[in-house]
């Protein structure tokens, strides 16, 4: 939280979108919430490649910040809170997409209401239920029950699709709360000290848990080369 919290989040921010494109990724800044004075409350970053969540991933959680503001004299502390997610969505359903037999359950019925005698006496209604989401879609608005049907499936993707996309989003909201628990300082990951040029990763210890340059890896100089020896030690620890 704060002004200074968001210009660290928005250094960071680009850190990463630096260190992506030296790598070769593709980048692109899906959103983006300005503060104040500067900085970023909230970002997203979309960055494409077959390596990059398993190269970024150990970035997930809280990253603290100690140096002494533009407009102040005394050393202050902030934080901002860092989630690497996969793209794991799937694609959309077409409005033509053929859905396997076995997933689909059509009951075909005569449609009741208004719509003149033909209507109401063939069976022209019809009920589609998809077997492995419980969806259903019955329609009785056309003539012919091959209208009916054609206009539910097409229904049917677009409920599925909806569905789809709620559930990725309780899933991606509730992985990014394990990835950075609740903001607190204390479950820092990473300290960068602005004073001392020194940033420690709490998660590493002796003298690999500590680096010189907090500037230029920041500012991701030499294609963020400071970035991918932290990435590197963590990775090693993992094995």
């Amino acid at each position: 939280g704060g002004d200074e919290a968001a210009l660290f989040a928005g250094e960071i921010f680009e850190m990463y979108s630096r260190f992506s494109k030296a790598q070769g990724w593709d980048v692109e800044p899906m959103s983006s919430s300005p503060g104040e004075l500067g900085g970023i409350r909230e970002g997203v970053l979309s960055i494409r490649s077959p390596e990059a969540f398993s190269r970024l991933r150990w970035e997930s959680g809280v990253h603290r910040v100690q140096r002494v503001p533009v407009n102040d004299v005394k050393l202050q502390t902030s934080a901002a809170t860092v989630a690497v997610l996969p793209d794991s969505a799937e694609e959309n359903l077409d409005a033509n997409t053929v859905f396997p037999p076995q997933d689909l359950r059509i009951d075909v019925y005569r449609a009741s209401g208004a719509g003149g005698q033909h209507v109401n006496t063939t069976e022209s209604a019809v009920r589609i239920t998809h077997l492995p989401t419980g969806v259903v879609v019955a329609i009785q608005d056309e003539r012919s029950q091959h209208q009916n049907k054609a206009k539910a499936l097409r229904i049917l993707a677009a409920r599925i699709n909806d569905a789809r996309r709620r559930k990725a989003e309780e899933d991606r909201s509730a992985a990014v709360q394990s990835l950075v628990g609740s903001g607190d300082r204390s479950e820092r990951i990473r300290t960068y000290n602005y004073p001392q040029d020194r940033v420690t990763d709490h998660r590493l210890h002796g003298e690999s848990s500590t680096m010189n340059g907090v500037l230029r890896l920041v500012n991701a100089e030499n294609g963020g080369e400071l970035l991918g020896e932290l990435l590197g030690r963590l990775e090693q620890r993992e094995l």
